[in-house]
């Protein structure tokens, strides 16, 4: 197992509006190893996308540790923040909204690079051109703007931009979710042929379990700003533990030809973050929820090799 590049300790980001407070994350650990992708998924709402941006500290979080390489960047003044800006990057959901339109193709992937002064001003541009060429962008279309582009192409701009500061951490945000079937097998093994040449770390946020399955080496299940579940990719497929992790799997689409699993229908809608319920937070929602379920929150544990959950049942 590769050494921990990312790790975060009992999580915690509580929004407050007037009186009451929203309980994005609410206690989470997790560690990702450098080299390693981490998928994280779940449904709409569950703190997904609240995580990826905690880590980066693009939004502060109540309480808890981030440590990058073994520093606390928590602690970490605006100073020395901006110097680890370098380190950690991400590509966004949208991949129209994430770019500025006012602003050319190159002068968009440029922006770090004169944000933290890497290069000399006059070997940029060349800078710029190799980065196009490494994420299958035509040079030519340097001074073009986003509006030019079709969804794929402003992904890929997106990617350039992440890349130009030679990061080691990366927060994919649900980064192909935007675009049509055919650009997103191309946008996702573009993803995986630079994280092999750059040696990049990947959080991979998605909703969707088949992509998440396809570039990622690890899980990690979310409900309601709660870890349920955490295992590598294949375990997780074919040793599924947590009833929420099961019922996310059987939603998945298979092709016809082969045998499909028993669909499991979650009755009764999401909790409020807001309130959300007492114990076990699934216990609303389960089929097999017990009495335990509904007063004592279970920890999560590790019930087989490098396979950790949260339920009182397994």
């Amino acid at each position: 197992m590769s050494q921990a590049l990312l790790e975060v300790n009992n999580l915690v980001k509580h929004f407050t509006t007037g009186t009451q407070t929203v309980k994005a994350v609410d206690g989470i650990s997790l560690s990702i190893n450098q080299s390693e992708t981490l998928g994280l998924v779940g449904e709409s709402g569950c703190g997904k996308s609240t995580t990826g941006r905690l880590t980066l500290r693009l939004i502060e979080s109540t309480s808890g540790e981030i440590n990058f390489e073994g520093q606390n960047i928590n602690d970490f003044n605006k100073r020395n923040m901006k110097k680890m800006r370098k380190e950690m990057q991400m590509i966004f959901q949208d991949p129209y909204a994430s770019l500025d339109p006012r602003q050319t193709i190159g002068e968009t992937i440029m922006r770090p690079l004169m944000v933290h002064q890497i290069g000399k001003k006059k070997d940029r541009y060349n800078q710029v051109l190799e980065l196009m060429e490494k994420v299958g962008l035509d040079p030519r279309w340097v001074n073009r703007f986003p509006h030019e582009l079709d969804g794929g192409r402003r992904q890929r701009v997106g990617i350039a931009r992440a890349l130009a500061v030679n990061p080691k951490y990366i927060v994919c945000d649900e980064p192909v979710s935007a675009l049509d079937v055919s650009i997103q097998a191309q946008v996702l093994n573009l993803m995986q042929d630079i994280q092999e040449e750059f040696n990049l770390t990947y959080l991979f946020i998605s909703h969707d379990l088949s992509v998440v399955k396809h570039v990622s080496d690890r899980i990690a299940v979310m409900y309601l700003g709660k870890i349920v579940e955490l295992a590598e990719a294949e375990e997780l497929f074919h040793n599924t533990q947590h009833p929420y992790t099961k019922a996310l799997l059987s939603a998945v689409p298979v092709p016809t030809l082969e045998e499909k699993p028993h669909k499991i229908v979650l009755e009764g809608d999401v909790p409020s973050p807001k309130n959300p319920p007492s114990g076990c937070r699934f216990h609303t929602r389960c089929p097999f929820a017990e009495a335990r379920c509904k007063v004592e929150e279970p920890e999560l544990r590790e019930v087989g090799s490098e396979h950790f959950v949260a339920c009182h049942l397994v």
